[in-house]
Formats: structure tokens, C-alpha cells, sequence
């Protein structure tokens, strides 16, 4: 009997310590509060529930768009409590679905450097005046950059003086003074700098909205493909593409879309470079589409749902994917669901997810959930999605 007990006490003690660790994780990586339709019941998925106050003097005008809030647990089985939370009740936004590819062109804001090297043997000058590969240098002497050949201007001209710049890392500015070498085999002054000011592709549109003409598209931002650093936007804007080829992605080797960006007026501009992708506005919303509602992500639920791309042509199509696995953590703003490709259309096509579908809308039950954002580099017909919640929240589209 005795022994029976201490084995109980054991487990009792173990258990114990599990729904401690649980709790703790849950509290860190779960938002403090949520949005929810104004009809829809709160939910989380999973062993977390959402439980609102019984109290309905709780509620209150959350701000003048007509949100309400009301006060929460984050709960454990719907028995321990985690956290206090708030839910925010609104109308959801109704947005044009995408899935169309879009060209984008991007001028950086100053120049991003991409590397630094060796001036003939004669030591790196970046490195000595303090700059690293991902820094944006802004202005060189008091000249604000626009473009990386200027700035090359500038060093081949400065015959060996010191050149003093404003660099900005990391979000925060600072001064750095750089003295070119002179290059015998190139016969003029270098920096040891490898430069870049623009960056063009193609990626899909998300959603726009037919009131205000916003847009959204990627989930992503744009980064520069060496240090993975998201380039400063200096300006940018978004053309009409047609789809004119596609590498078929397999295991270890991501495919891709090709496309020919179509002559005429640009398409909209782009106001905003992210984490969630990229904003702007469109200049013209006419055959956009039907508006749709928005699903928040404590609605999102694992199971059927479909994809809007394009592989061809400019008209996308609808093709099923099942939503996996749901993550609400605040630590993955781009990574909140992991889709698997069901529809052999796309299979036979194109392999899965490829480089270029970034954007996808995502819908299940009539509803934007998200968008396609990563593809699995081991298996292309596996990927990750953002929620529509945390591109809108980025896009200042929701507050």
C-alpha cells in the first residue's frame, strides 16, 4: 500500500510540475488580447481556452472605430487559469481576396551594404570605419543618397580623403568616417564596399480593400537575399505580371515562378516594408473582385481550406490545402500555420508551394484567414502562413 501511495505521489508530483511548465510557456508566448467578431464565440485551439467575463459590465468602447472590449482568462483545459486577456469585439473587415501575381520594384532608402572586402591587400576600409555588411548608409559628406552609383562617385573622387558618413543599424543611426585606398589594378580610390539600392520579383497580392484601395501582399518582407536584412524602403510600386514559366520545386531545392512585368502605368505604390510584408495603396481597384470577411485567428481552425494563385497566365486560381497546425505565439508574426498541398492540380504543376506564390490568400469557411509566406525547403508540399490578423495589425488596417 505504501508503495502504491509514494507511485501516486510521484505522478501527483509530476503532474504537477507539467501544468506548471504549461502554464508558464502559455503565459510568455500567448497575446494578451484578441480580436473577435462581433457574433463570433472566442476560441483557442487546442488544450488553451479563451473564456470571457461573465461580467457584461466589463465591457467597454475599445476606440472610435466601434471595437468593444471585454475583460478574459486564458485558461488550461478551460480549468487553469494562465492569464488575464481582453477580447476586442468589431465587425470584420470585408477585403478583396488576391491570389493575382504582382511585380515589385523597390528603391532603397540611402544604400544597403551587402559585403565588405580587401582593397589590394592594402586592408578593408569599410571595416575600419566601423560598417558591416546589412548597414544602410544614408549620406556620405552631407549628401543624401539616392543611389549606389553616386555614392561610387563620391569614393573614386575623394582622392584618398576621408569621407564622413551617416550609417543607420539596426534601426538606430551613427557617424562613421571612411578613408578610400587607392586600387593599383583598378587604377581609383575603393571603399571595400559591395552596394545595392533596388530589388525587384515577383510575389502574389494578399487582399485589398475596396473602400480605401490598401493593399497587402507577401507576408513577408523584402530582404536582401546576402544578410537576410529587411531593405529600408525609399520607394517602391507594384506592376501588372503574367505568368510565363515555372521551376518545379522537389526536396532540397525550392521551385519558382517566372513572370514579365506588362508595360504601362504602375499599379499601385508601396508605403510600408515589413516583417508582414508589404503595404501601399492601389491606383485603381475596378474588377478587383468580390469582398469577403476576414477571419481573426482565434477563428482560424485546423482542416480544409483552399489557396488563391496564379501559375499561369494573370488569373489566379482556387486550390485545396489543409491548415495543419495552428501557432498563436507573439515570438512568429509570419509563421502561424502550416499547410500541406492537396490538390494534385498543383502537385502535377508546380510540386507544392514555390518561390513567387508568397501572398497567397488563404480562405476556409468563406473567410481570408492568412496567406502563404515560407515552402518547406525538405518538402515542397508543405508551408507556412501568416494570419490576415497580423498583416492588417502591420498594414494599419486593424487597431
Amino acid at each position: 500500500m505504501n508503495r502504491f501511495i509514494k507511485r501516486l505521489a510521484g505522478l501527483l508530483a509530476a503532474l504537477s510540475i507539467s501544468l506548471m511548465t504549461a502554464v508558464g510557456y502559455f503565459s510568455e508566448a500567448l497575446p494578451d488580447s484578441y480580436f473577435v467578431s462581433k457574433e463570433g464565440l472566442p476560441r483557442l485551439s487546442g488544450m488553451v481556452k479563451l473564456i470571457p467575463s461573465a461580467d457584461e459590465g466589463e465591457a467597454a468602447p475599445a476606440s472610435s472605430s466601434g471595437a468593444v472590449c471585454e475583460r478574459a482568462t486564458v485558461s488550461l483545459f478551460g480549468i487553469i487559469p494562465i492569464k488575464d486577456a481582453q477580447i476586442k469585439r468589431t465587425e470584420a473587415p470585408l477585403l478583396i481576396p488576391g491570389g493575382s501575381p504582382v511585380g515589385i520594384k523597390l528603391l532603397t532608402e540611402g544604400v544597403v551594404v551587402v559585403s565588405t572586402q580587401k582593397v589590394a591587400g592594402e586592408g578593408n576600409p569599410a571595416e575600419e570605419a566601423g560598417i558591416e555588411a546589412g548597414d544602410c548608409i544614408v549620406s556620405a559628406n552631407g549628401e543624401r543618397l539616392t543611389s549606389s552609383n553616386r555614392l561610387a562617385e563620391i569614393i573614386m573622387n575623394s582622392h584618398g580623403e576621408s569621407i564622413a558618413m551617416t550609417v543607420r543599424r539596426d534601426g538606430a543611426e551613427f557617424k562613421a568616417s571612411l578613408t578610400p585606398k587607392f586600387s593599383d589594378s583598378e587604377g581609383t580610390f575603393k571603399a571595400g564596399l559591395w552596394i545595392k539600392d533596388s530589388s525587384a520579383g515577383v510575389g502574389t497580392m494578399t487582399f485589398i480593400d475596396p473602400e480605401t484601395g490598401a493593399f497587402g501582399a507577401l507576408g513577408h518582407p523584402i530582404s536582401d537575399s546576402e544578410t537576410k536584412k529587411i531593405l529600408p524602403l525609399g520607394s517602391g510600386e507594384i506592376v501588372d505580371v503574367t505568368i510565363t514559366g515555372c521551376d518545379r520545386g522537389s526536396a532540397g531545392s525550392p521551385g519558382e515562378l517566372y513572370g514579365t512585368f506588362l508595360s504601362g502605368l504602375a499599379a499601385g505604390n508601396i508605403a510600408k516594408n515589413c516583417e508582414q510584408g508589404i503595404f501601399g495603396t492601389l491606383n485603381y481597384t475596378a474588377g478587383r473582385g468580390r469582398a469577403i470577411p476576414i477571419a481573426f485567428k482565434t477563428e482560424v481552425e485546423t482542416g480544409p481550406a483552399s489557396i488563391l494563385t496564379t501559375i499561369e497566365g494573370s488569373e489566379p486560381q482556387e486550390y485545396g490545402v489543409v491548415i495543419e497546425k495552428i501557432s498563436l505565439s507573439e515570438d512568429s508574426d509570419t509563421k502561424n500555420l502550416v499547410l500541406r498541398v492537396t490538390d494534385q492540380r498543383l502537385l502535377s504543376a508546380t510540386g507544392g508551394i514555390v518561390q513567387g506564390m508568397s501572398g497567397s490568400p488563404i480562405i476556409q469557411n468563406g473567410k481570408l484567414v492568412g496567406a502563404v509566406t515560407h515552402v518547406f525547403v525538405s518538402d515542397p508540399t508543405m508551408g507556412y502562413g501568416i494570419f490576415i490578423e497580423n498583416m492588417l495589425k502591420a498594414g494599419g488596417e486593424l487597431r
